[in-house]
Protein backbone atom coordinates (compact mmCIF):
# COMPACT_ATOMS: atom_id res chain seq x y z
CA UNK A 1 0.00 0.00 0.00
CA UNK A 2 1.50 3.33 -1.01
CA UNK A 3 1.14 6.40 1.13
CA UNK A 4 0.16 9.58 -0.63
CA UNK A 5 1.45 12.69 1.06
CA UNK A 6 -0.52 15.87 0.76
CA UNK A 7 1.17 18.64 -1.15
CA UNK A 8 1.13 21.86 0.84
CA UNK A 9 2.74 24.27 -1.59
CA UNK A 10 0.69 25.90 -4.35
CA UNK A 11 2.49 26.98 -7.48
CA UNK A 12 2.05 29.94 -9.78
CA UNK A 13 -0.74 29.93 -12.33
CA UNK A 14 -0.35 30.08 -16.10
CA UNK A 15 -0.06 33.88 -16.26
CA UNK A 16 2.72 33.89 -13.66
CA UNK A 17 4.55 31.03 -15.40
CA UNK A 18 4.39 32.94 -18.69
CA UNK A 19 5.85 36.02 -16.98
CA UNK A 20 8.68 33.89 -15.58
CA UNK A 21 9.48 32.54 -19.05
CA UNK A 22 9.32 36.03 -20.57
CA UNK A 23 11.61 37.50 -17.90
CA UNK A 24 14.17 34.69 -18.15
CA UNK A 25 17.21 35.17 -20.38
CA UNK A 26 19.59 32.54 -18.95
CA UNK A 27 18.83 29.02 -17.73
CA UNK A 28 21.09 26.61 -15.89
CA UNK A 29 20.04 22.98 -16.17
CA UNK A 30 21.15 21.13 -13.03
CA UNK A 31 21.36 17.39 -13.55
CA UNK A 32 21.91 17.81 -17.29
CA UNK A 33 22.85 14.66 -19.18
CA UNK A 34 24.65 13.99 -22.44
CA UNK A 35 22.54 10.86 -22.98
CA UNK A 36 19.95 11.44 -25.70
CA UNK A 37 17.36 9.26 -23.96
CA UNK A 38 17.27 11.50 -20.88
CA UNK A 39 14.59 14.14 -20.42
CA UNK A 40 17.19 16.80 -19.62
CA UNK A 41 18.85 16.22 -23.01
CA UNK A 42 15.53 16.51 -24.82
CA UNK A 43 14.66 19.73 -22.96
CA UNK A 44 18.14 21.14 -23.65
CA UNK A 45 17.80 20.34 -27.36
CA UNK A 46 14.46 22.14 -27.49
CA UNK A 47 15.64 25.19 -25.53
CA UNK A 48 18.75 25.61 -27.69
CA UNK A 49 16.88 25.21 -30.97
CA UNK A 50 13.47 26.76 -30.26
CA UNK A 51 13.99 29.54 -27.74
CA UNK A 52 16.13 32.62 -27.25
CA UNK A 53 17.51 31.47 -23.87
CA UNK A 54 21.20 31.12 -23.15
CA UNK A 55 21.45 27.63 -21.65
CA UNK A 56 24.17 26.35 -19.30
CA UNK A 57 24.67 22.82 -18.03
CA UNK A 58 25.58 21.59 -14.55
CA UNK A 59 26.77 18.04 -13.97
CA UNK A 60 29.82 17.52 -11.72
CA UNK A 61 30.71 14.13 -13.20
CA UNK A 62 30.65 15.32 -16.82
CA UNK A 63 32.43 18.55 -15.90
CA UNK A 64 35.20 16.55 -14.25
CA UNK A 65 35.74 14.70 -17.52
CA UNK A 66 35.74 17.93 -19.55
CA UNK A 67 32.46 16.87 -21.11
CA UNK A 68 30.09 18.84 -23.26
CA UNK A 69 26.38 18.68 -23.97
CA UNK A 70 25.23 19.65 -27.43
CA UNK A 71 28.58 21.37 -27.96
CA UNK A 72 28.32 23.47 -24.79
CA UNK A 73 30.62 23.17 -21.76
CA UNK A 74 29.39 21.48 -18.61
CA UNK A 75 30.02 23.09 -15.22
CA UNK A 76 30.59 21.33 -11.91
CA UNK A 77 28.34 23.70 -9.97
CA UNK A 78 26.09 26.70 -10.38
CA UNK A 79 28.83 28.88 -8.89
CA UNK A 80 31.17 27.88 -11.74
CA UNK A 81 28.95 29.36 -14.46
CA UNK A 82 30.60 32.62 -15.61
CA UNK A 83 27.36 34.60 -16.19
CA UNK A 84 24.34 35.59 -14.13
CA UNK A 85 21.64 32.93 -14.21
CA UNK A 86 17.96 33.85 -14.14
CA UNK A 87 16.44 30.37 -13.83
CA UNK A 88 17.75 27.17 -12.30
CA UNK A 89 15.95 24.22 -13.93
CA UNK A 90 16.41 21.03 -11.90
CA UNK A 91 16.52 17.39 -13.04
CA UNK A 92 17.49 15.80 -9.71
CA UNK A 93 15.86 13.73 -6.96
CA UNK A 94 13.52 15.67 -4.65
CA UNK A 95 15.86 15.03 -1.69
CA UNK A 96 18.62 16.94 -3.51
CA UNK A 97 16.52 20.01 -4.25
CA UNK A 98 16.66 21.98 -0.95
CA UNK A 99 20.46 22.23 -1.25
CA UNK A 100 20.16 23.20 -4.91
CA UNK A 101 17.66 25.91 -3.93
CA UNK A 102 20.29 27.37 -1.58
CA UNK A 103 22.91 27.29 -4.35
CA UNK A 104 20.46 28.99 -6.72
CA UNK A 105 19.91 31.79 -4.22
CA UNK A 106 23.66 32.13 -3.62
CA UNK A 107 24.28 32.84 -7.33
CA UNK A 108 21.43 35.35 -7.48
CA UNK A 109 18.96 33.35 -9.56
CA UNK A 110 15.39 34.62 -9.59
CA UNK A 111 13.56 31.42 -10.47
CA UNK A 112 13.80 27.86 -9.16
CA UNK A 113 12.07 25.38 -11.47
CA UNK A 114 11.68 21.66 -10.73
CA UNK A 115 10.88 19.49 -13.72
CA UNK A 116 7.96 17.09 -14.19
CA UNK A 117 7.71 14.55 -11.40
CA UNK A 118 9.92 16.52 -9.02
CA UNK A 119 8.24 17.96 -5.94
CA UNK A 120 9.67 19.10 -2.62
CA UNK A 121 7.71 21.26 -0.22
CA UNK A 122 10.96 21.72 1.70
CA UNK A 123 12.80 23.01 -1.38
CA UNK A 124 9.93 25.37 -2.19
CA UNK A 125 10.02 26.76 1.34
CA UNK A 126 13.81 27.16 1.26
CA UNK A 127 13.74 28.82 -2.17
CA UNK A 128 10.92 31.20 -1.33
CA UNK A 129 12.50 32.13 2.00
CA UNK A 130 15.64 33.06 0.03
CA UNK A 131 13.66 35.20 -2.43
CA UNK A 132 13.28 32.87 -5.40
CA UNK A 133 10.04 32.32 -7.28
CA UNK A 134 9.29 28.59 -7.51
CA UNK A 135 7.68 26.29 -10.08
CA UNK A 136 7.51 22.54 -9.42
CA UNK A 137 6.39 19.45 -11.31
CA UNK A 138 6.29 21.30 -14.64
CA UNK A 139 8.45 21.06 -17.75
CA UNK A 140 10.10 24.23 -19.05
CA UNK A 141 9.99 22.85 -22.60
CA UNK A 142 6.27 22.06 -22.43
CA UNK A 143 5.43 25.40 -20.82
CA UNK A 144 7.51 27.34 -23.36
CA UNK A 145 5.96 25.47 -26.29
CA UNK A 146 2.45 25.93 -24.89
CA UNK A 147 2.86 29.70 -24.58
CA UNK A 148 4.56 30.07 -27.96
CA UNK A 149 2.05 28.17 -30.08
CA UNK A 150 3.67 24.74 -30.08
CA UNK A 151 1.14 23.08 -27.80
CA UNK A 152 -2.44 23.63 -26.85
CA UNK A 153 -3.58 24.02 -23.24
CA UNK A 154 -3.79 20.25 -22.76
CA UNK A 155 -0.12 19.96 -23.70
CA UNK A 156 -0.58 18.12 -26.97
CA UNK A 157 0.55 18.94 -30.47
CA UNK A 158 -2.03 21.24 -32.06
CA UNK A 159 -1.56 19.72 -35.52
CA UNK A 160 -1.06 23.21 -36.91
CA UNK A 161 1.85 23.52 -39.27
CA UNK A 162 3.38 26.94 -39.66
CA UNK A 163 6.53 28.43 -41.10
CA UNK A 164 6.41 31.23 -38.50
CA UNK A 165 9.31 31.35 -36.10
CA UNK A 166 9.31 32.87 -32.66
CA UNK A 167 9.93 36.61 -32.85
CA UNK A 168 13.29 37.48 -31.38
CA UNK A 169 12.73 41.23 -31.05
CA UNK A 170 10.20 41.01 -28.22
Amino acid sequence: MSVVTERKWVGPGAVERLKILQDTKTIAIVGASDKIERASYFVATYLLSSSTYDVYFVNPILAGKGGTILGHPVYASLADIPVDIDMVDVFRRPDDTPAIAKEAAEIGAKYFWLQLGIWSDEAAEVAEDLGLQVVMDRCVKIEHARFHGGLNLAGFNTGEISSKRQRLDA
